[in-house]
């Protein structure tokens, strides 16, 4: 496989059009390499527009939704993030190259280990991956610029609301499957937010609750 093709097809007949078209996440995805991110079992997937299976049931998300959430974010250099699911470190490398720092809250200690690997064989500095349920956010480090959910909720829960600055923006997938609605909520003022719908969606609910470890890394 020519890994080079396959990056440029994956942009061009994936991610922009789906709407990606800030000339600076596609410059990204050039940079950042997201086969190094992709278990051994499935690099051969790591251009393709597919969820990737992940150990304990997980998976990891399509390019063109890690494109076009970390968009969405409009993250800018001198915020801080909270990521609530590091998985295997990708978004948050994503998300790392547009902020200040990244806080990712990773509930499984095999994942908390494998996306620091993976962060530090790629030689970024500026995510601290935290072991913890960020079911309810993560107060720790709060109020955060930017919020950003790897995986699905039901609903967004209060205590998240509150743990974003004024200005800032929580970008989260919403509902149940198969209607799913991806949003970027910004908090325009101490009790005021402002939803904008960005896409629909079907995406795997964020693991929340701590299962037996079944890891084959």
């Amino acid at each position: 496989m020519n890994i080079e093709q396959a990056r440029f097809n994956m942009i061009e007949q994936q991610i922009r059009p789906w709407d990606v078209l800030d000339t600076d996440i596609l410059d990204l995805l050039l940079v950042v390499k997201r086969e190094n991110f992709v278990p051994e079992a499935y690099k051969n997937l790591a251009f393709v527009d597919t969820f990737i299976p992940l150990a304990g049931g997980e998976q990891m998300l399509t390019p063109k939704l890690e494109a076009r959430i970390t968009q969405d974010a409009q993250i800018k250099k001198h915020e801080n993030v909270l990521l609530v699911g590091a998985g295997t470190g990708y978004l948050a490398a994503l998300l790392a190259h547009r902020a200040r720092h990244v806080t990712a809250v990773e509930l499984a200690p095999e994942f908390k280990a494998l996306a620091e690997k993976n962060l530090a064989a790629n030689g970024i500095s500026n995510v601290t991956v935290e072991l913890g349920n960020g079911a309810q956010g993560w107060s720790n480090g709060a109020p955060f610029d930017v919020i950003v959910f790897s995986g699905s909720l039901p609903v967004l829960p209060e205590a998240v609301l509150q743990q974003v600055k004024v200005g800032g923006r929580i970008v989260v997938i919403l509902g149940d499957s198969p209607v799913m609605s991806a949003q970027r909520i910004t908090r325009t003022g101490e009790h005021g937010y402002d939803t904008v719908k960005l896409f629909e969606t079907d995406v795997k609910p964020l693991d929340l609750a701590v299962k037996p470890s079944a890891f084959t890394f």
